[in-house]
């Protein structure tokens, strides 16, 4: 597929896409890597074009570069923030809260501190992402495991066999202490998200490092 093709397709996934407005995002296509630029009126409809750009068959790689420009009127003031962002992840049954640490500087979030699980991590960043008036989010929570596993390898390459998304075969695991490292090859931008997920899903991970190749 030509780049211009394949920014046609982008373009009309964007438009398609019933949570964002399109009115005012540029895309830009080399070599399969597509650039967004422009602006939304709100951090979802972002996030919500970049996982639209993700989708189209032919994408390899995005660089998102969408500003985040608020109404005047629904601008909100960073304690106002802070204080959201609080409460939130104390209602969230999924993020640590009386671990977690929030900053907040011109609307941008950022969130450092501990927590046992990834899942944990992305809850608490998904739960901050809901909160008008955050124009981006910096998710700093380092994963601190209370138990290691024995077989990190072996869990994650079981994991990777039951999903019937992917082909276990193409891609291969390799474990350094808590760190993982996948390498091969996927389809499609989902297969390489559930294999992601399949090895921070393994007891004792802290890192995982992402080779797989699209296509």
């Amino acid at each position: 597929m030509t780049d211009k093709l394949l920014r046609q397709d982008v373009v009309d996934e964007l438009n398609f896409a019933p949570n964002v407005d399109a009115s005012s995002i540029g895309v830009a296509v080399s070599n399969g890597v597509v650039t967004l630029t422009g602006h939304v009126s709100d951090y979802a409809q972002k996030l919500a074009a970049e996982r639209a750009a993700r989708q189209v068959k032919g994408v390899r790689a995005i660089a998102e570069e969408i500003e985040v420009r608020y109404p005047n009127e629904k601008k909100t003031a960073d304690d106002q923030i802070a204080e959201r962002a609080l409460a939130i992840l104390r209602w969230d049954a999924q993020a640590p809260a009386e671990t977690i640490t929030v900053r907040v500087e011109r609307g941008w979030v950022t969130l450092t501190g501990e927590a046992p699980w990834q899942y944990q991590r992305i809850a608490a960043e998904k739960a901050i992402r809901k909160l008008s008036g955050v124009v981006g989010v910096t998710n700093e929570i380092r994963v601190t495991p209370k138990v290691i596993s024995q077989d990190v390898r072996g869990k994650i390459r079981d994991a990777l066999k039951r999903n019937a998304e992917l082909d276990a075969n193409s891609i291969m695991v390799a474990v350094h202490d808590d760190r993982v490292t996948l390498i091969g090859k996927v389809k499609t931008w989902r297969e390489r998200d559930v294999a992601e997920r399949a090895a921070w899903s393994a007891p004792g991970v802290t890192a995982v490092e992402d080779r797989l190749d699209i296509g």
